[in-house]
């Protein structure tokens, strides 16, 4: 007769749950039996482990936990188990509202007024065309007044500057459900994801994508801010970009590359010259905004590490 497999002391057999060597690598939590010992209400005890399955093999799962402390558990000890979603990076905990007032930074002499949970923020001296961000109400979280009213003042506040009224929300927030049903309406191409990521990680990513030629990349900075710029050949701007700084986390913007000049790592060299400033001053966190259709640009930094934290979208009275 064929071995029969070992009974599991709680009629379960090795194998009767999901888990296995297809694991490896996962993050997965994993109830086993403590042989020998009696749980609070007499039968056996349980208990559960969760980190990241390194090895599945002779008949044992090796896990690491997310201090760095290995536990073995014998795979005929399982009751059940299953893999878990990686938990979120510290920086990607952060609230909406948190992550987008840092974008405040980008703007130096950006005027801001609180509107309960809301920010009103005009941009007193604008360059070339306004910028939607920095003229533009960030409506996260609760403004302290009945709709109608915290919408009646985001349009006194601009009215009152001659600029659109804009409102800068979450799609499918409660504040983006409200504006909709007092008439506001999306503006076109608005819609734009928020991406975050280790300063360091990233710099180390975009070292490693060398751009094809050799560039010489010019760039003048102060405690807050930097720009930097690679010239052609010719003479002219062939790729240029901005970064801001707002306590640890770092700012990237007005990233570009000339279309000419494209598919010569121009804007990879660009934004490692960016975040290396940024990582001399303390930055710990990178972010940026990046329309949703852009395509290319997504590949670009979900390549370097950055990762979505949210959608914003804008909407007009």
């Amino acid at each position: 007769m064929p071995p029969t497999a070992e009974p599991h002391p709680l009629g379960h057999q090795p194998g009767s749950h999901t888990l296995g060597p297809h694991v490896v690598g996962l993050r997965v939590v994993v109830r086993r039996l403590l042989r020998g010992e009696t749980g609070p209400t007499g039968g056996p005890a349980f208990t559960d482990v969760l980190g990241t399955c390194r090895r599945w093999a002779d008949g044992l799962c090796v896990l690491e936990r997310e201090d760095g402390t290995v536990v073995e558990v014998r795979v005929a000890d399982i009751v059940s188990g299953k893999p878990v979603p990686p938990r979120p990076s510290v920086r990607h905990r952060v609230g909406v509202g948190e992550a987008e007032r840092h974008t405040a930074s980008l703007w130096p002499g950006l005027e801001v007024e609180p509107l309960g949970e809301w920010v009103l923020r005009s941009d007193p001296s604008p360059v070339g065309r306004l910028v939607k961000r920095a003229n533009s109400c960030l409506a996260v979280g609760d403004p302290g007044l009945p709709p109608d009213a915290a919408a009646a003042a985001v349009r006194a506040f601009y009215a009152a500057r001659d600029r659109p009224a804009l409102v800068h929300v979450e799609p499918g927030s409660a504040p983006h459900a409200a504006l909709l049903d007092q008439g506001w309406r999306e503006v076109p191409g608005g819609a734009a994801y928020l991406l975050l990521a280790s300063t360091a990680r990233a710099l180390r990513r975009a070292r490693e994508v060398a751009a094809a030629d050799e560039v010489d990349l010019t760039g003048t900075g102060t405690g807050t801010g930097v720009t930097v710029s690679v010239r052609s050949a010719a003479g002219a701007e062939a790729a240029r970009g901005a970064a801001a700084l707002d306590g640890d986390w770092l700012g990237v913007h007005r990233l570009h590359v000339d279309p000419s000049e494209r598919r010569r790592g121009l804007a990879t060299a660009v934004l490692a010259a960016l975040l290396e400033w940024g990582a001399e001053q303390g930055a710990t966190t990178a972010w940026l905004h990046v329309e949703t259709q852009n395509a290319a640009a997504l590949a670009l930094y979900e390549r370097l590490g950055f990762a979505v934290h949210h959608e914003m979208t804008y909407l007009t009275a």
